[in-house]
C-alpha cells in the first residue's frame, strides 16, 4: 500500500511552500549538513542498551554549547536539555531514543559500524538496526534550531535522549520506565509529548500517524519444562523436556488463530528462544522458552497470558513434566499500547501536511512491534502523539526492503530532512509560534 505514496525529490529539495514553511524548511536545510555528520558519526560508534556512554557524552556536550539546561545520567546514560523561550507558551517534550542492537551490520557504507559489544555473556556485533542514530541526530538540530530562535520561541522545550529503548540488559533495569522512576519529569511538566520513527515500511518523502493504538503492548515470557534425563538410546527411561516444550510452542499456536477474536484487534504470539540440551545423544532434564506476546486490547492481553500459562501447565503435565512460568517475566519487562491522544494527533497531522504535503501524510497501519515510549505520557499524565517517516530510498519497494532490526537496514539520509522538518512544524505548531501558522 506504501508503494502508492512515494514521491518524487521534491521533499529532498526543499518542502513546503512560501512563507513560514519554507522558513522552517529553510533552518532544517542550515544544520542539516551538522545532523548529517552526527548520524553517521552515532552510527560508526553504536552503544548497547544502557551502555550509551559516548553517545550521551556528545549529546550533553552539545546541548551545552547551545544553552540548555542539562541533566545527564538519568536511567544510567539518559540526557534531558531544557531551553525556556522569550515568550510564554506551553511546555512540549520531545524523545529520541540513543541506543543500539546487537547485530552485525551487513550494509555497505564508508561509516558502516565495525563495533563490538558484549550482550548476555557472548561478544557480538553492534550496529544501529532500528534508526535511533537518525532519531538522536535530527533532535540534536531541532535542539540546535530552538536555541537559534529562543528569543522568539513561546513557551519552552525539553529534549529528552533516552538509553535503552530497546531492552535493559538481563538483570537491569532502563529505558522510559526507569527514566521516569528516576524523576525525568521533576522540574518540567509538559503539557504534551512527541516522538517519531524512522521506518522501512515506507519510502522517504512519506509520513504516518494514527490516532489511538498506534504500536502493541508487549510482554516477555519465560517457560522452563523440568523433565528426567536419559541417554538418548533409552528415550523411555525420560521425560523428555524438549519434546514437551515443542508441543508446548505447537498448542500455543492456538491462542491467536483459535481463542482471541483477532478480527477487533490484532494479537501475535512469537517464541523466540528454545533452548534445550548440549549433546546430541543426552535427553537433558529442562529445556527454556522464551517470546512475546503481543496486543492492542487489555482484556486480550489478559486472555492471551492465562491462555499460554495454562497451555504450559496442562501440557507438561500431560508428558509427566513439570513447568515454571514466568507469564510475564516481571512487572516490568514490557511496554503498555502506544496510544496516540486523538485530539493531539489530529493537530499534529495537520502540522505533517503542512510541512509535507497533505498527499504524503496517511493514517498508518497499526504496528505489533512495541515501544516504550508510553511510559513518558503515563508518567507526565500527559498527552502524547509517535508518528513514522519512511527511510526506505524512493524507486525501492518497502515492501522488500530490509526491515528494522535486519543486519541489512539501510537509511536513506533524506529521511533526516523530512523527519526533522516534520517535527519542527509539529513543534512549533503545539508551541504556538507565530511565523508555523
Amino acid at each position: 500500500m506504501y508503494t502508492k505514496l512515494i514521491v518524487a525529490a521534491v521533499l529532498l529539495a526543499g518542502v513546503g511552500t512560501a512563507g513560514a514553511v519554507e522558513t522552517d524548511a529553510q533552518r532544517v536545510q542550515a544544520v542539516l549538513p551538522q545532523v548529517t555528520a552526527w548520524r553517521r558519526d552515532i552510527h560508526q560508534h553504536p552503544e548497547l542498551s544502557n551502555r550509551e556512554v559516548r553517545t550521551s557524552k556528545l549529546v550533553a556536550d552539545e546541548l551545552k554549547k547551545l544553552g540548555y539546561t542539562v541533566r545527564t545520567g538519568i536511567a544510567h546514560t539518559g540526557v534531558t536539555g531544557v531551553l525556556i523561550g522569550g515568550k510564554p507558551g506551553p511546555k512540549l517534550a520531545i524523545r529520541a531514543d540513543m541506543d543500539a542492537l546487537p547485530v552485525t551490520e551487513q550494509v555497505d557504507l564508508p561509516f558502516a559500524s565495525k563495533a563490538k559489544g558484549e550482550y548476555q555473556g557472548k561478544t557480538v556485533g553492534v550496529m544501529h538496526a532500528c534508526g535511533h542514530d537518525a532519531h538522536t541526530a535530527m533532535l540534536l538540530g531541532l535542539a540546535e534550531i530552538f536555541a537559534g530562535m529562543r528569543k522568539d520561541l513561546p513557551g519552552s522545550v525539553m529534549l529528552i535522549f533516552q538509553p535503552a529503548e530497546e531492552g535493559a540488559p538481563p538483570g537491569e533495569q532502563g529505558g522510559a520506565p526507569l527514566m521516569v522512576k528516576d524523576g525525568v519529569f521533576a522540574d518540567f511538566h509538559p503539557d504534551a509529548i512527541f516522538g517519531m520513527h524512522v521506518v522501512s515500511t515506507m519510502t522517504v518523502g512519506t509520513a504516518g500517524v494514527r490516532p489511538g493504538g498506534a504500536m502493541a503492548s508487549s510482554d516477555t515470557f519465560r517457560i522452563v519444562v523440568h523433565g528426567r534425563q536419559s541417554h538418548g538410546a533409552m528415550p523411555w527411561l525420560s521425560i523428555d523436556p524438549i519434546v514437551t516444550a515443542a508441543e508446548i510452542v505447537t498448542s500455543a499456536q492456538t491462542i491467536v488463530s483459535r481463542q482471541l477474536d483477532i478480527s477487533q484487534k490484532p494479537a501475535v504470539v512469537t517464541f523466540g528462544v528454545f533452548n534445550g540440551g548440549q549433546r546430541f545423544n543426552i535427553v537433558p532434564e529442562t529445556a527454556e522458552l522464551q517470546g512475546t506476546v503481543r496486543t492492542f486490547d487489555e482484556a486480550m492481553r489478559k486472555q492471551a497470558l492465562a491462555s499460554l500459562k495454562r497451555i504450559a501447565e496442562n501440557v507438561a503435565a500431560a508428558n509427566g513434566a513439570t513447568v515454571e512460568t514466568q507469564i510475564p517475566l516481571s512487572a516490568d519487562s514490557g511496554n503498555p499500547v502506544l496510544t496516540n491522544d486523538p485530539a493531539l494527533t489530529a493537530r499534529v497531522r495537520t502540522s505533517l501536511e503542512t510541512a509535507l504535503g497533505k498527499q504524503n501524510v496517511i493514517e498508518s497501519p497499526r504496528w505489533t512491534a512495541s515501544e516504550d515510549f508510553p511510559y513518558f505520557g503515563l508518567g507526565a499524565h500527559a498527552p502524547s502523539v509517535y508518528f513514522f517517516v519512511g527511510a526506505t530510498p524512493v524507486g525501492v519497494d518497502p515492501a522488500t526492503a530490509p526491515s528494522n532490526h535486519s543486519p541489512k537496514f539501510f537509511l536513506d539520509e533524506g529521511a533526516l530532512k523530512v523527519g526533522a522538518t516534520a517535527m519542527l512544524q509539529a513543534a512549533l505548531d503545539f508551541l504556538g509560534h507565530a511565523n508555523s501558522q
